[in-house]
């Protein structure tokens, strides 16, 4: 079985859990447009039964089909046969309809059988007692998923179909942890049990998993924290509690059933030292008319097959731009997947663009790939690349590393370890790269050219034209882009002969001498596919190209262009059809980033006149504006800052529902931050500060807070270079609530005094109010009472005279905690019900969750704990709902210090590990250490008197690292623990 059906190497084979596929042996096979492989999908999912002409369109298309339906699939279904080739008589015509059967009588080779097979030989295995087995199938079973199931295949059958082998794979998972428990692998089975549950909330076996993974760990807060956190969510979205089974699993968690122990190890279990764990399989598909190249994939798949053994086999893939380094290292990487049964990693570096990725952060991505928990990840390049190294050990994974920048970039990504590879891309050789094996990629043969361009357009029409043909390849100087974006713009245009494509070709009069000077070569192949657009896609193509960001929504392109969004959307996916641009997502699109300075460089040269440049980017400018003014007033209401921005000229979208505009903010916080950034000029400066005000929650989220903070810096230089004290004001003001977050006071201060007295000199009142109130928390924290009341009794009345109803919550709140600190508890609960009823009064349901915070810290000083934990419960419930991870870390925070007061000190220590975990590199060390020496007492409380002293020597190296004054509680407590 392990073999699989099917494995002769000219035998066709197809792929539906993953991208719709077909392959002659190891040749794949050109499917065709998305409805041809939606067709395909529907008759390999019908098992060789025959489907109907009607029932097709009705997969295809559902209730409302084209006007020539069946002529559509009569074309599709020619297309499939012409595909198959020799194999054409597997598309059965009959009964007016058509099945996919296999002529010679064999079973299909489809990988959706195999995965049934491995998944029916498993039961078997498992129900004869022979669970490792059982593991094993379902794991080979599981690897033969590529991505989503059906990907990107348009219909209504396609959708039904993708559902249930979503739901299929998730419930082989659930089967294959199963096992992992049952051969006593639970402490492997927690990171995967993690991430699964984070992505199926509402699946309860995934819970009960868990509780009982962790249990066995020797975790049980943390299991209990897991059907607390269940029974939340269901309750919250559901209105229901949990299953039964895993409410008698929490009971018997709770009386420490010893049937719940951890199973003794079978004899025939492997080595339970031997790790368990996620095998990623990042790697992007493969294209299906991939052509050539035959001695490079030799010569690459015979370095990757001598990994094992060797320390690291690393190959360095260089060439020029669009020479098809990614398209070589993608299949040849998926060609030695049987090398690396532990998965592969794929990560593109963006080398060649302006923002080269962050080792740091892509290391983080791998090990959460492997199945490293968020907790578990360290801050810093140096502590992550030592986990990671550690994390292969043992394993055989390939990692590709695409478009490279340097070698610097790369080096932290290299496994380092046994039987481990990386082949890695880039446009620049890396002879500093130490043991690579280097390889330079050149253009291709004539011949493989020639059958690039075949396979593209079509062997009717080549072999009508063979000489033009091949004046087509010579033009493109074989580049293997160049190819592509002709030979895609000629298979679109189906009244072109190849002759006109190469008359078109051979007036361009510099494209010889640039394809001798290096990278320009990849200019001028981009030109080539340039100067067959339409005017209108031409237009487009060159504005788009303006635009800074990762990509771009199908709304703001429309914004960009000026354009209606269904106009834009022909446009774009024109576009996306020549190659030009990708469509990166539904209703998303992007540039490569070579093709974007070519973009760009074509705006500069023929977009005129040249203010029509400043036209586009101003419009995108005041698209995003306006949607994050809109944004901001459903989700702050009563907050006057709304109305008193600058305002746009170009309307944004419009938002009736709070989660559907926080997606929103966070999907598009990358492109928002670029189209900031990219208006730094005069005109436009007011508009970039306001743009970044109004989307202050995703830096108060603490998952975008150092690129807001940069990105106001950069602000405020251009601010103070205009001499626009209005602007500076507001970016003061912006910048000082992220400097409190991450603890560094002092400069927080300045910001806010120079907020308020900008604010003041040009007339903003409401930059004016916020900077006491802001000074007011400083001084707060600084145990500076008298002045901190001053200032927020100041910022108070400035809101009650502004009637800015959201404002004057939180300085009731901020009051509240001062009264807290100062011993006047009654008065802080005032304070705080105040707050509380100020949200409510303007409706402000995700801020009314920093009034129960602030209640709730007031009630845990007054003992009355129950009121407190209902209080900071339902915060948290809020702060979560509003991706408010800071926020959230800290209410873990308050809700420790409830359950050290009640004296649950298992509990307590579970909190705070949880605001360790939600503040980890989103809060500052000041924070940090309030979680550890709360975390310390809980630790003590319970016995674990070393875990204790270590939390608090921590706490004191915080201190003395950020120049802070010694805690005395701390630094006193340590002397008894350590007698201890």
């Amino acid at each position: 079985m392990d073999d699989g059906p099917g494995q002769g190497q000219e035998r066709l084979r197809f792929t539906v859990l993953g991208p719709v596929r077909a392959w002659r042996g190891a040749t794949p096979l050109a499917a065709g447009s998305p409805q041809q492989r939606a067709l395909l999908a529907a008759l390999l999912l019908r098992g060789g039964r025959t489907a109907t002409a009607s029932e097709l369109v009705d997969a295809l298309w559902g209730d409302e089909p084209p006007h020539a339906a069946l002529a559509a699939l009569r074309t599709y279904a020619s297309r499939i046969r012409k595909a198959l080739g020799a194999d054409a008589d597997t598309l059965v015509s009959e009964s007016g309809g058509y099945a996919i059967r296999p002529v010679d009588h064999q079973p299909l080779d489809l990988d959706m059988d195999h995965a049934e097979q491995y998944a029916a030989d498993a039961e078997k295995a498992r129900a004869a007692g022979d669970r490792c087995r059982a593991r094993d199938l379902l794991d080979s079973a599981l690897a033969l998923w590529d991505g989503e199931p059906l990907a990107n295949l348009p219909g209504p059958y396609v959708e039904n179909q993708r559902t249930r082998l979503v739901e299929w794979r998730l419930s082989l998972m659930e089967t294959r942890l199963e096992l992992d428990l049952e051969l006593g692998c639970h402490a492997d089975a927690v990171s995967e049990l993690t991430a699964l549950t984070a992505s199926h909330p509402l699946r309860e076996r995934l819970r009960e998993l868990l509780m009982l993974a962790l249990y066995r760990s020797g975790r049980q807060a943390e299991a209990l924290a897991v059907y607390a956190d269940t029974r939340r969510l269901l309750a919250d979205e559901l209105g229901v509690d949990p299953c039964a089974s895993l409410s008698d699993l929490q009971q018997r968690i709770l009386r420490a059933d010893t049937e719940l122990d951890a199973p003794t190890m079978p004899p025939e279990a492997r080595d339970p030292a031997e790790p368990v764990f996620v095998r990623p399989q990042q790697l992007p598909a493969t294209v299906a008319d991939f052509t050539g190249r035959a001695a490079f994939v030799t010569e690459l798949s015979e370095q990757l097959a001598t990994a094992e053994g060797r320390v690291m086999a690393v190959s360095a893939l260089t060439g020029i731009g669009g020479v098809g380094k990614t398209t070589l290292a993608v299949h040849v990487a998926h060609a030695a997947h049987a090398h690396f049964p532990d998965g592969q990693l794929y990560v593109d570096l963006q080398g060649a663009g302006h923002s080269p990725s962050d080792p740091e952060a892509v290391l983080g991505a791998f090990l959460r790939a492997l199945g490293t928990p968020d907790a578990a990840i360290p801050n810093g390049v140096e502590e992550r690349a030592a986990l990671y190294r550690s994390a292969l050990a043992g394993r055989r994974v390939l990692a590709l590393l695409d478009n490279a920048r340097d070698a610097a970039q790369v080096r932290p990504l290299l496994p380092g370890t046994d039987g481990c590879a990386a082949l890695i891309t880039s446009r620049v050789r890396m002879i500093d790269l130490a043991g690579a094996h280097l390889v330079d990629l050149d253009v291709m043969s004539p011949e493989e050219a020639f059958t690039l361009f075949t396979l593209i357009v079509g062997e009717e029409r080549v072999n009508a034209e063979r000489e033009a043909s091949m004046d087509v390849v010579g033009a493109c100087g074989f580049l293997p882009l160049a190819i592509r974006i002709a030979a895609s713009r000629l298979a679109a245009r189906r009244t072109w002969t190849v002759s006109v494509l190469a008359r078109k070709l051979a007036d361009e009069r510099r494209r010889l001498d640039e394809l001798r000077a290096g990278d320009l070569a990849v200019n001028s192949s981009f030109e080539l596919g340039y100067k067959q657009l339409e005017p209108r896609q031409a237009r487009a193509f060159r504005l788009l190209g303006l635009a800074d960001g990762p990509d771009i929504s199908l709304a703001a392109a429309a914004a960009l262009l000026d354009m209606d969004t269904d106009s834009a959307e022909e446009l774009l996916e024109s576009l996306v059809d020549t190659s030009l641009l990708e469509s990166a997502a539904p209703g998303r699109y992007r540039f490569h980033d070579l093709v974007r300075l070519y973009a760009r460089s074509c705006a500069e040269r023929d977009e005129q006149p040249p203010e029509e440049r400043e036209a586009a980017l101003s419009r995108l400018l005041d698209f995003y504006l306006a949607t994050a003014t809109n944004m901001y007033a459903l989700e702050r209401p009563g907050d006057q800052l709304a109305v008193h921005t600058e305002t746009p000229r170009y309307p944004g979208l419009v938002f009736t529902d709070r989660h559907e505009a926080l997606s929103w903010l966070f999907s598009e916080t990358r492109c928002l931050i670029a189209c900031a950034l990219q208006n730094t000029g005069e005109k436009a400066l007011r508009r970039a500060v306001d743009l970044l005000l109004l989307s202050r929650d995703m830096a108060e989220s603490g998952a975008n807070n150092r690129q807001y903070e940069q990105a106001n810096l950069t602000l405020l230089a251009a601010a103070r270079r205009s001499g626009d004290q209005h602007a500076e004001a507001r970016v003061h003001w912006a910048l000082t609530p992220t400097y409190i977050q991450s603890g560094r006071l002092t400069e927080a201060d300045e910001h806010a005094k120079l907020a308020t007295l900008l604010g003041l000199a040009t007339g903003d009142s409401f930059t004016s109010a916020n900077g006491p109130n802001d000074r007011g928390i400083i001084a707060s924290i600084l145990h500076r009472h008298e002045e901190a009341e001053g200032y927020l009794s100041q910022a108070l009345l400035a809101f009650r005279e502004q009637n800015n109803k959201q404002s004057e919550a939180s300085a009731l709140c901020n009051l509240s905690r001062l009264h807290l600190d100062t011993g006047r508890v009654e008065s802080a609960i005032q304070l705080a019900e105040q707050g509380s009823a100020c949200y409510q009064e303007a409706g402000a349901t995700r801020r009314l969750g920093n009034g129960m915070y602030a209640l709730g810290m007031a009630l845990t000083r007054a003992n009355r704990l129950d009121e407190a934990t209902a209080q900071l419960t339902e915060a948290l419930g809020i702060f979560r709902d509003s991706r408010q991870r800071f926020w959230e870390g800290m209410t873990y925070l308050r809700l420790a210090e409830v359950d050290l007061a009640a004296r649950r000190p298992a509990s307590a220590a579970n909190y705070a590990e949880q605001a360790l975990s939600a503040l980890r590199g989103i809060g500052g060390g000041r924070w940090r250490a309030d979680a550890l020496t709360t975390l310390g007492h809980a630790l003590n409380q319970i016995g674990h008197t070393g875990r204790a002293k270590v939390c608090w020597q921590e706490v004191m190296s915080i201190h003395e690292q950020m120049g802070l004054p010694a805690d005395g509680e701390v630094h006193n407590l340590i002397a008894p623990v350590a007698v201890a």
